[in-house]
Parts: C-alpha cells; sequence; structure tokens
C-alpha cells in the first residue's frame, strides 16, 4: 500500500481553473481535503474608496467592472442607490429598458458560468456554444453604449440614450466571402429591438442544446450530483443569495419579493433547487436563462407600443440635450456645471439592491450633502459564498474543488472590491 500523508496545499493564485485570482491553501488528508482556506485580496481594486474622491456619476464605470460579467445589474444597483438618494424615479420607459437589458446581462452571465464551469469539470464543447451566443447579445451592448461590455449604459435618472432604431452591420472584409456578411447581417436589417425578438425567438432551441451536452451526461452528473450540499438552512445562515440560495430550495428573489424597475409589471417563475448541490445549481441557471427570455419578450412587446422618454427632466441631475447645449445658453450653463461639479444630494443614506446573476448586489451610499459620496458601500453576492468555500469543499476530492468554483459562479473583481 502506498503511504498517504497530510499535504498543505497552494491552489493558486495562477490556478487557470479560477475565475479571477484565488488562493486557496487546502490541508488535505490524501486526496481529501480537511480544510481549505480562501485568500483574497490579490485583485484589489479600490473601487470603495476610489468613489469616495470622484462626484456621483463618475463612479458609475466602476461599477461595470466589479462584477466584470454583470455589467448592466451592477450600475443598476449602483444608480438606484444615488437615485434613491435624490428622490428621483426614471421614466416608465427607462425602467422596462433596465429590466430588459438586466435580463440581457443575465444570460450574457449565465453563458459564461456555463461554459466555464462545463470547462473545469472536462467538457469542452459547451464552452464554445456558450460563446457563439454572447457574441450576440455583446453586440446588443454595443448598439446602446459603444462598449462589448463596460457600458455605462444606466445614468442616474435614466439611461444613457433611447434605443437605436438600425443595428450596427458587418462590413465585407478580406477575411470572409461576400455571402458570409450577407447571412451574419439577416437578422441586422431592422432595429435593436427586431434584433432581440429574433434571439429570443432561437435561443431556448439553444439553451436545449446546452441540455442536451449535459444534463443527463452521466460524467457530468458523477462531477455534480451530490457535490456540495447545501441545506436551506445553512444557506440563509451563510448569507447566500441568487442561485446559490434558490439551487437550496428557497425562492427568494429580489425581483419578485422587493420589486424594482418593470419587474413588477411582468410575469415570470422563479426556479428553486431539491437537494442543494451543484447539479441542482445548474439546473437554476439553465432555467433562470429560459425565464430571463420570457422577461425580455415581455419588455420587447412593451417597448415597441410606448414610446416617450429615457430620462428625468431636472437637469440639475440630467444632462441637456446636445443641441439644446449648442444652442441655448441656460443648457450650456447646466451642462458645464453638471460634467464639472456634479450634482449635491441631500445629507442621508440609502441602500439599494438588485438581483443581479449572482445574487443579491447592493450598494450603501452615504451623503453629507457634497457632489461626491462620504462613503460606498458594496454588499457582492460573490463574497459570502466564498466564505463557504471551506464547508463545502471539506470531506470532497481536490478534483471536486473545482466543481465547488464553479457552482459558486465567482468573479473576483466583485470579491475584491
Amino acid at each position: 500500500m502506498p503511504e498517504i500523508r497530510n499535504y498543505t496545499l497552494n491552489f493558486g493564485p495562477q490556478h487557470p481553473s479560477a475565475h479571477g485570482v484565488l488562493r486557496l491553501v487546502l490541508e488535505m488528508d490524501g486526496e481529501v481535503i480537511e480544510r481549505a482556506d480562501p485568500h483574497i485580496g490579490l485583485l484589489h481594486r479600490a473601487t470603495e474608496k476610489l468613489a469616495e474622491s470622484k462626484p456621483y456619476s463618475q463612479s458609475i464605470p466602476y461599477m461595470d467592472r466589479l462584477d466584470y460579467v454583470s455589467m448592466m445589474c451592477n450600475e443598476h444597483g449602483y444608480v438606484r442607490a444615488v437615485e434613491k438618494l435624490l428622490g428621483v424615479e426614471a421614466p416608465i420607459r427607462a425602467q422596462y429598458i433596465r429590466t430588459m437589458f438586466d435580463e440581457i446581462t443575465r444570460i450574457l452571465n449565465h453563458l459564461m458560468w456555463l461554459g466555464t464551469h462545463a470547462l473545469d469539470i472536462g467538457a469542452m464543447t459547451v464552452f464554445l456554444y456558450a460563446f457563439r451566443e454572447r457574441e450576440d447579445l455583446m453586440d446588443c451592448y454595443e448598439a446602446v453604449s459603444g462598449a462589448r461590455m463596460h457600458a455605462a449604459y444606466y445614468r442616474v435618472g435614466g439611461v444613457y440614450r433611447d434605443l437605436p432604431d438600425q443595428m450596427p452591420q458587418y462590413e465585407t472584409n478580406q477575411f470572409r466571402s461576400d455571402a458570409d456578411i450577407a447571412r451574419k447581417n439577416e437578422t441586422r436589417q431592422g432595429s435593436l429591438l427586431d434584433f432581440i425578438e429574433e434571439f429570443i425567438g432561437r435561443f431556448p432551441g439553444l439553451v436545449d442544446e446546452y441540455e442536451t451536452l449535459l444534463t443527463d451526461n452521466r460524467i457530468w452528473k458523477q462531477r455534480t450530483v451530490g457535490i456540495a450540499v447545501v441545506s436551506p438552512e445553512r444557506a440563509l445562515d451563510l448569507g447566500f443569495t441568487g442561485p446559490m440560495l434558490r439551487g437550496s430550495g428557497i425562492a427568494w428573489d429580489l425581483r419578485k419579493k422587493q420589486s424594482y424597475a418593470a419587474y413588477d409589471k411582468v410575469d415570470f417563475e422563479i426556479p428553486v433547487g431539491v437537494n442543494g448541490d451543484c447539479y441542482d445549481r445548474y439546473l437554476v441557471r439553465m432555467e433562470e436563462m429560459r425565464q430571463s427570455v420570457a422577461i425580455i419578450k415581455q419588455c420587447v412587446h412593451w417597448l415597441r407600443e410606448n414610446p416617450g422618454p429615457v430620462m428625468i427632466d431636472d437637469h440639475k441631475v440630467a444632462p441637456p440635450l446636445r443641441g439644446d447645449m449648442k444652442d441655448g445658453m441656460e443648457s450650456l450653463i447646466h451642462h458645464f456645471k453638471l460634467f464639472t461639479e456634479g450634482f449635491c444630494p441631500p445629507v442621508g443614506e440609502a441602500y439599494a439592491a438588485v438581483e443581479a446573476p449572482k445574487g443579491e448586489f447592493g450598494c450603501y451610499v452615504i451623503s453629507d450633502g457634497s457632489n461626491k459620496p462620504y462613503r460606498l458601500k458594496i454588499r457582492a453576492p460573490g463574497f459570502p459564498h466564498l466564505a463557504a468555500m471551506d464547508e463545502m469543499t471539506r470531506g470532497h476530492m481536490l478534483s471536486d474543488v473545482t466543481a465547488v468554483i464553479g457552482t459558486m459562479d465567482v468573479v473576483f473583481g466583485e470579491i475584491d472590491r
């Protein structure tokens, strides 16, 4: 018999399976984990501190870079907190646009999670499938904001601009045939809403493809069923939110329980798991993508029928139109004051949270009456999940650690904020 010894193993921080800069110190008895100690802080972004030195609006782009797979949902949490401080509310059309893009972001996030989680466990094909669909949704980001990832599209009082009437199209180039370019541009002849409608029409069939590859795959089930089981009571004690909590069987979703934006005006279900293992959390996220499609479909229908403003009309908070700024002195002064000095919310504090793809993303802002926050505290969903790493991996094998990291869907920008 070989001699089995106790090891202390460094897992990371450069480990390719760790999504970000995670260092785990694992105490092991042979291949069995006895203790897992996560070391964080290796990607420290100082976002909360930086926000104290900038006018409120200038911190919005920092939110994109926290969880860099759930960009607009992070912006939503922050702008809601600032709007609460100011006592303003975005127009109804802006609320529907936010709801639609929150769900587009949820699908983007879950596609990234699905591809990388499967890759961690050894299934490569799903990764290539998932990134094919991410490309179309990234084009939606680019159409409204000009950026594929860090959009800074949500603003205090609404959104940056209304949805475009024309989708950007592929141009002919030396690398693709004209027929290939024409085929790619088929779905881009109309507006952004037409493009999104076409996408959500075919996306459920693509989710079926992912499920065909994984859901009944015996290797996938061997790697996820019964791994890192968390009971409903323990999930609550540990501060889990999002799919981590719903995977354990608790139907808690801020979109239903503390509704915001236009979520109280759309119909959708909250998927929940039964066993609280990695496999249930996988099934919950797969069903969430289908529910997101249903929400987006309702938003597209409403946005087609109801034109209107997408920004409040208060030029102390929202900039005047560019044409007005070039023509009128008062608009020019408003514009200058807003972009140099910003706005000064009344003294007070506000907390606002959104149901981000990974769980509850909240921002707690304290105002001292100046144009910068006195303090910004971010409640990131990944932080309490990672804190449970020791409990979830104890007694499992070394190879299960990657499955647990995958099921948590950790992104280190928000954890090391």
